[in-house]
């Protein structure tokens, strides 16, 4: 046998992977970034506590973690009012989404999503051979009524919403997202992303009971919490839900540091404040590098801000490049019309000037181009 006898559904996917991370563009250029401003981690750090935490756990890392996060996950279910069976912890929100696709969705089962949403959701569907329905942005909004209609439509077994929106930071309030549920048909379930909930504006989280089967709230440390590398991730949901992870999980996939880490950058809300603050004024001054560089940066409520080129998705790829080629990474959402955009993470100002620095030199660098005869 020359090789392994794969499964028709993985030897039929392409080699391909979401998104490339920084450290493969890092070797390919072989020098560092000066701004690494295009994974949406925090650049202002995690909780002081969060680090006390974790170099107190280090020398017990030997042992593995507490399989059933037990602390974590008390901790999570007080400070949102709900029950422990409400939550279930895993590794950042695409590990939940790949467990979670592979508990719902058998192969050619449907899926409802936005085209040009969050690919790693899309990625784990394929890889579970379900088949994606994609209904446009509209106004660079996921559109609420084309993802219940096409969900009705298809029977889709999952209607993945992300709300605030990755890639391009919009957002609708709760009463929207209560209404969707409200109109959900029979059968769907509701995968509610909120990677970006702490960076939002009041009135954005929905008012759902926690026991409401109908849908899967997901949530993340490694955005404002900044903790993006120790990989905490979880889910808000109905007992019934929550309890059928524990049959497929990796029970002992959290490590004892992360555990730690999580629970105390939870318990230290000052810093979260601290943050919320700080990405807030980042998000001003990158709507402020914009415009002086000709640019518009579509309101955000999310610790990124897409910045649109006023061009197409061919000159934002080249914008891009010519960023990288000054050290500077960003990435840009896959889909037209909304790859006109750029999106940058918010960051603290020294990291900033470098993108302030940058930009109109890598804009001014493809202008010339345009007009090289």
């Amino acid at each position: 046998m020359k090789t392994p006898r794969f499964t028709p559904l993985v030897a039929g996917l392409p080699a391909t992977v979401p998104f490339v991370g920084p450290e493969a563009h890092i070797r390919a250029n072989g020098r560092p970034f000066q701004a690494r401003i295009g994974a949406n981690e925090s650049g202002f750090g995690p909780s002081p506590e969060a680090i006390d935490a974790m170099c107190s756990a280090a020398p017990d890392a030997w042992m593995y973690g507490d399989s059933e996060c037990h602390d974590l996950r008390e901790a999570l279910a007080a400070h949102h009012g709900v029950r422990p069976e409400n939550i279930v912890i895993g590794e950042g929100i695409d590990g939940l989404l790949g467990l979670l696709v592979r508990m719902i969705v058998a192969p050619g089962d449907p899926v409802v999503t936005s085209d040009g949403a969050y690919p790693t959701f899309n990625y784990h569907v394929a890889g579970f051979g379900g088949v994606l329905h994609k209904v446009p942005y509209r106004d660079d909004h996921e559109d609420p009524s084309a993802l219940l209609a096409r969900s009705e439509e298809v029977g889709a077994k999952l209607l993945y919403v992300c709300n605030p929106d990755n890639p391009m930071g919009s957002w609708h309030s709760g009463r929207i997202i209560e209404r969707m549920l409200k109109s959900l048909p029979d059968g769907t379930l509701m995968v509610l992303d909120e990677a970006y909930i702490d960076a939002a504006p009041p009135g954005t989280a929905p008012q759902i009971d926690a026991d409401d089967p109908r849908v899967i709230r997901i949530r993340t440390f490694s955005k404002l919490y900044g903790l993006a590398g120790m990989r905490v991730g979880y889910a808000i949901g109905a007992p019934a839900v929550i309890g059928m992870f524990d049959r497929i999980r990796n029970h002992f996939g959290m490590g004892r540091v992360s555990q730690a880490a999580a629970l105390a950058a939870l318990q230290d809300q000052d810093w979260l404040r601290r943050v919320q603050s700080n990405v807030a004024t980042a998000r001003q001054r990158l709507g402020q590098i914009a415009a002086d560089c000709g640019m518009y940066a579509l309101p955000s409520a999310t610790s990124f801000v897409a910045l649109d080129t006023g061009h197409d998705g061919a000159f934002a790829h080249r914008l891009v490049n010519a960023l990288m080629a000054r050290d500077v990474f960003v990435r840009m959402p896959f889909v037209a019309p909304q790859n006109r955009c750029i999106r940058v993470s918010t960051a603290p100002d020294p990291i900033l000037d470098v993108f302030a620095a940058a930009l109109p030199d890598a804009l001014a660098e493809l202008d010339h181009t345009r007009h090289v005869p």
